[in-house]
């Protein structure tokens, strides 16, 4: 499974543990360049999840409008393990 994390400098550990989670290829774009914003999600990407206190509201929201485009599953989380793993877990229906 393929994942696109938005936000956040460094992921730290949580990298790690989404890939003991099934997340093996894991896209990671922090926000912090302009030109982030123009840049298209891949097709291989299966969810987003956006770090919602590491990224601005312009972003967030044309990441919202691309996943809806695209009809890719699209989660809000803070940027702690506890955070992330209980809103994935809310959405194991699409990831299988």
């Amino acid at each position: 499974m393929s994942l696109m994390i938005v936000g956040a400098d460094h992921l730290g550990n949580i990298e790690d543990k989404l890939t003991q989670l099934g997340f093996h290829d894991i896209l990671h774009i922090t926000g912090r360049k302009p030109q982030e914003v123009k840049k298209d999600i891949p097709e291989k990407i299966n969810l987003i999840l956006v770090l919602t206190d590491y990224v601005n509201h312009n972003l967030s929201k044309v990441i919202k409008q691309k996943a809806k485009d695209q009809s890719l599953p699209i989660c809000y989380a803070k940027r702690s393990w506890s955070s992330i793993h209980q809103v994935l877990n809310e959405h194991k229906t699409y990831l299988s």
